[in-house]
């Protein structure tokens, strides 16, 4: 399935901001084999390593088209939690 990525604006500079790399992202949003449902925002996340940082990306999809949200940095340990703890879903 092809899957259309919307960049944003805020999008573009939270990954500018952080030093992030938009190809990577997109790489990420793509392949990645890690996701999880957050029960709170209700968004889907994505979760991948960037310069040897562990990112994670909340994203929306509607019709085919996968909207990022934002972009940071994250552990392992706060995955976990939120895995445990049931907000964090894996898909």
């Amino acid at each position: 399935m092809k899957m259309e990525i919307e960049w944003t604006n805020y999008f573009r500079d939270r990954c500018k901001q952080r030093c992030f790399d938009l190809e990577r992202a997109e790489y990420m949003i793509r392949y990645s084999h890690e996701r999880y449902f957050d029960v709170d925002s209700y968004r889907k996340i994505v979760v991948g390593s960037m310069h040897d940082r562990l990112v994670l990306i909340p994203y929306e999809e509607k019709d085919g088209i996968v909207t990022p949200v934002t972009i940071h940095a994250t552990d392992r340990k706060q995955i976990n939690f939120r895995t445990r703890s049931g907000r964090f879903v894996r898909l």
